[in-house]
């Protein structure tokens, strides 16, 4: 009489068990929140916090930005619509600030709403830094993390997804 088990039936067992025990920061982020008033940035798949990070923002964070140059962290409904390997910091993903109410509120008051706001690392060269850049808003008005905390973003979210940024 043979007691053991297939190869086949082995096999589907253990990736059963092994996917049970995955944890929830592999998974990819379908929406990310940012709560300017607490610095945090969490990453939610289907409602579950897949990871969070504490963020720098810009210069005067307080209220929504309203013109370029105002040092403030936009506050709303956006998409991440883009990833930029090239940038002027150490990876970065676009928010799709200004969106088509941000523009007619700027072109009312005469002034440009600003754009090119990103989630990114440290600025190049000086990632080193960044256990002391993380204390201060720094930013123009993106959203910065550190660059280990960059790599782990860009794998877990893709161009498409929404962000609300809210204080």
């Amino acid at each position: 009489m043979y007691y053991g088990m297939s190869l086949g039936r082995y096999a589907r067992i253990l990736l059963a068990l092994i996917s049970l025990s995955v944890s929830p920061a592999f998974a990819s982020a379908d929406r990310v929140l940012v709560d300017k008033s607490d610095r945090k940035m969490t990453l939610y798949n289907q409602g579950h916090v897949v990871a969070y990070f504490e963020v720098s923002l810009g210069g005067a964070p307080q209220g929504h930005k309203t013109q370029e140059g105002d040092q403030k962290t936009p506050e709303g409904a956006y998409v991440l619509d883009y990833k930029n390997e090239n940038s002027s910091f150490y990876r970065s993903l676009h928010v799709s600030y200004p969106n088509a109410v941000d523009r007619a509120q700027a072109e009312k008051r005469g002034v440009s709403p600003g754009g090119m706001i990103m989630v990114h690392g440290q600025r190049n060269g000086f990632g080193w830094l960044s256990s002391i850049m993380q204390n201060f808003d720094w930013t123009d008005g993106c959203i910065a993390i550190t660059n280990d905390e960059m790599d782990e973003f860009m794998e877990l979210v893709e161009p498409g997804t929404p962000i609300e940024i809210r204080w």
